[in-house]
């Protein structure tokens, strides 16, 4: 199995790089954010940090986009690097927002790109609508500051308005922000109808994908909620857990592990990255997958 996983990650370059003994142990960044979503680096910028910091297998995943991804694999493919196509769909299941990473997608496929187009369609008038709720509070011209670090018009996100929040001192940092603004109950929060959880996995899985859940530790679901959810998941064709991500802890790899041996899940391992100044890991840089989980990479 090793000698198979070898020849299809690293095909003629066996005695180049030493590869661990353990599918489980191999360096994959399955997870990250580019400028074309809510990043601060381009897709070149990432795929040259990833290579430098040893990833050994890597995947753009770009927020409800795809345009990121031949620059991405060509950047990827110039360094020798290993390279997945990827995005991460934003859904809406039982008012809370979830997010679905799709690995192995085909981004040219018709249904997924049109699919992305309307998810994405309603975030310009959201973003200014989380303005006008600023500026009711003392903070003017905060859509257009929020345009300012957006190199993606239809993708302003929270994180842009966090950014110019942060750069006007109005808060000394993202977390401040997401403490005082922009959550649920805090102006500037403005509620979003994201893709079906149907819809985002037909996308992923006809455009030749899996579906993968990203970092179920943020989610604010009871255990009851996160069971039916994983249920409605596996039912619906989704394989895969993110278990080793930039936003769990310790004791949530070991949990996560747990639910993806529970539900016949595959594990995947992303940082999450979304730029030096604001990411709490940087590429590469998580612990490996635990020996007791089937790697996501396994079999491709």
């Amino acid at each position: 199995m090793l000698e198979a996983l070898k020849k299809s990650l690293f095909p003629g370059r066996e005695n180049e790089r030493e590869v661990s003994s353990k599918p489980q142990a191999l360096n994959a960044d399955l997870h990250c954010h580019s400028v074309i979503s809510d990043g601060t680096l381009t897709p070149t910028e990432l795929a040259k940090r990833a290579h430098a910091n040893g990833v050994e297998l890597w995947s753009l995943t770009d927020h409800d986009e795809v345009r990121g991804q031949q620059e991405a694999a060509l950047a990827a493919k110039a360094l020798g690097l290993p390279y997945i196509p990827g995005v991460e769909i934003s859904i809406s299941w039982a008012s809370e927002t979830i997010h679905i990473v799709g690995l192995q997608i085909n981004p040219d496929d018709a249904q997924l790109v049109e699919g992305l187009a309307k998810t994405r369609a309603g975030r310009a008038e959201r973003a200014r609508e989380m303005g006008e709720q600023l500026a009711a509070v003392g903070i003017e011209g905060a859509f257009e500051g929020a345009k300012y670090y957006a190199g993606n018009p239809e993708l302003i996100s929270r994180t842009h308005f966090a950014r110019h929040l942060v750069e006007t001192n109005h808060c000394d940092d993202v977390h401040e922000v997401f403490s005082r603004y922009l959550v649920p109950g805090k102006p500037g929060y403005v509620p979003m109808q994201w893709a079906t959880l149907e819809n985002a996995l037909r996308w992923i899985i006809d455009s030749g994908g899996m579906a993968i859940v990203a970092h179920p530790g943020r989610y604010k679901l009871t255990e009851l909620e996160m069971s039916t959810f994983l249920d409605q998941f596996r039912d619906l064709g989704g394989s895969g857990l993110e278990v080793v991500t930039g936003s769990h802890t310790l004791d949530q790899y070991r949990k996560y592990a747990k639910v993806a041996k529970r539900y016949g899940f595959k594990a995947s391992r992303g940082s999450d990255f979304h730029g030096p100044e604001e990411s709490r890991v940087d590429l590469g840089s998580l612990p490996p997958l635990p020996d007791s989980v089937i790697p996501v990479w396994q079999g491709w």
